[in-house]
């Protein structure tokens, strides 16, 4: 098997994962969320079972308390292309961690091309994007669990891709709480 292209390692390239979309709520806020999620993904979204106890939020384990829906493949990078430019295509540094990236829609109106929804009303959502390479379902699997090594997708390969993708400027923050662009 030939794992080099034109001198370059064809495992260590990275690849979009997932797109996670979720939205935290209960009761009235939960149904409404899962119209938003239905109609922004196409997909029927998944609702959230709590598992902890939360005296002081009246939790309970059991309690319905989110809805999310993922989206994989060619569905997960139309979606990405459509979100980014709701938040001006620009990331803070923080929003990055190995491995992914998150960021939240305040108002889902802000997304072009998205129309009001009447039932909805106003709501916002959150963003969870996952990185991969090739072989990390070996660790994954029950039967020859390999040990993956060098398989994390670094924050700095991610803003890359970001700023070589969808042309995404990232914020890093500098001593005064002032932010700072760095897009190159």
């Amino acid at each position: 098997m030939e794992t080099k292209q034109n001198g370059k390692n064809v495992m260590r390239d990275i690849k979009l994962e997932k797109v996670i979309l979720n939205i935290g709520g209960v009761a009235d806020k939960l149904e409404k969320g899962v119209i938003l999620l239905k109609t922004l993904s196409g997909k029927k979204p998944v609702i959230v079972k709590a598992t902890k106890r939360i005296p002081t939020w009246n939790v309970r384990p059991g309690l319905e308390v989110g809805t999310k829906v993922t989206l994989r493949g060619n569905d997960a990078l139309d979606m990405i292309k459509k979100l980014l430019p709701a938040i001006d295509n620009t990331l803070k540094e923080k929003q990055i961690q190995n491995n992914c990236f998150s960021f939240g829609i305040h108002e889902y109106i802000e997304i072009p091309g998205v129309e009001y929804i009447r039932e909805v009303g106003i709501m916002g959502f959150e963003v969870t994007v996952v990185f991969t390479r090739a072989g990390k379902s070996v660790e994954k699997k029950k039967v020859k669990r390999g040990k993956a090594r060098r398989l994390t997708v670094t924050r700095e390969e991610i803003e890359k891709y970001l700023q070589a993708e969808f042309k995404t400027e990232i914020l890093r923050k500098i001593k005064h709480g002032e932010l700072e662009d760095d897009s190159e």
